[in-house]
């Protein structure tokens, strides 16, 4: 096996969908893509992200919210941009790396006007359960020769 694709999720905040990104492309296609993720400023990590995560046998918790900038000079073959914000605001990379743009819904913005976390987690568990399958697809995905519709 060659090396590992090197892969980094970005988003706003780096609190949610990058995080639960990062975490299900680890545990599911750790053998061929060395995932990472970052924010275009950090919020924390989100508990209610933590928790769905865990519900399918992944742990997060020791994530921590960060920038691009923390993680240092780290080069990346492929960016994914998770949300708009971070599609429109993405930070400049080396001409080598690409930009895929693949946005989900922000459960926290879903889960706004929930009455409990219980509510609240069925839109965390459905975004987090469209992530994972677009993270199932990955490699297929990335090897589909030049840049096609949805790379930025």
């Amino acid at each position: 096996m060659g090396e590992r694709i090197r892969l980094l999720f970005l988003c706003t905040g780096n609190s949610c969908r990058s995080q639960m990104a990062e975490g299900l492309c680890r545990h599911l296609r750790g053998d061929v893509i060395e995932a990472f993720s970052a924010g275009i400023k950090t919020h924390g990590l989100n508990r209610l992200a933590v928790q769905v995560m865990s519900e399918i046998g992944i742990d997060i918790a020791g994530h921590t919210s960060k920038t691009v900038a923390d993680l240092g000079n780290r080069e990346f073959d492929y960016v994914v941009t998770v949300c708009s914000h971070a599609n429109e605001t993405c930070p400049f990379f080396p001409a080598r790396t690409r930009v895929v743009h693949r946005g989900f819904d922000d459960p926290p913005k879903l889960a706004l006007n929930s009455a409990t976390d219980g509510e609240a987690l069925t839109h965390y568990r459905r975004v987090r359960d469209e992530i994972r399958e677009f993270v199932l697809l990955l490699p297929e995905l990335l090897s589909g020769g030049p840049a096609g519709e949805g790379d930025t």
